[in-house]
């Protein structure tokens, strides 16, 4: 069972943003997974910390467990968006969410990182905390390029996920 919740966003997300496939010969990035242990605290993470927004919402069943290699699966598919980014947080039911809650080594063959490019590094970095983050504190690193400061850290959503903070001066 698949079920959408609100087909007019589904179809033109919020705002009206579309989320159709453009007519183009090349492939279109559409969105990236991240499987959370609670969805409300990842929602309250993403959209505080980051300023994305609540989008379409499906109900996952059945029917599409051979596509994730499983043998059932039950999952709340909630999708965020600012801008033309797009990020879909799994929230698994049947099978249960497993693994740990913690970063992955950045040279770890696989997804290393989200990075987002901010212009208060500090002020994003509190906002991370009081969301349920965490801030790896020795991996601050700052850069003077040619008389511009630039500004770098790695976080971790509350799941884990290292997430890269830049401040690139502009």
């Amino acid at each position: 069972m698949i079920r959408v919740e609100g087909e007019n966003e589904a179809r033109h997300g919020r705002n009206g943003q579309t989320t159709a496939v453009p007519d183009a010969s090349e492939p279109v990035f559409s969105h990236f997974g991240i499987c959370v242990s609670d969805l409300e605290r990842s929602l309250a993470f993403y959209c505080g910390a980051f300023g994305f927004e609540k989008a379409e919402s499906h109900a996952i069943g059945s029917e599409f467990a051979g596509l994730m290699d499983l043998p059932d699966v039950e999952v709340t598919s909630q999708f965020i968006r600012r801008g033309p980014t797009a990020i879909e947080l799994l929230a698994f039911s049947e099978p249960a969410p497993f693994g740990e809650r913690q970063r992955r080594a950045v040279n770890q063959i696989g997804l290393t990182h989200l990075s987002f490019r901010v212009r208060d590094v500090a002020a994003t970095t509190e906002r991370i905390v009081a969301l349920g983050g965490a801030v790896v504190e020795s991996s601050r690193t700052a850069i003077d390029l040619g008389g511009t400061a630039l500004e770098f850290v790695y976080c971790t959503d509350p799941d884990g996920v290292r997430v890269e903070l830049m401040d690139l001066g502009d």
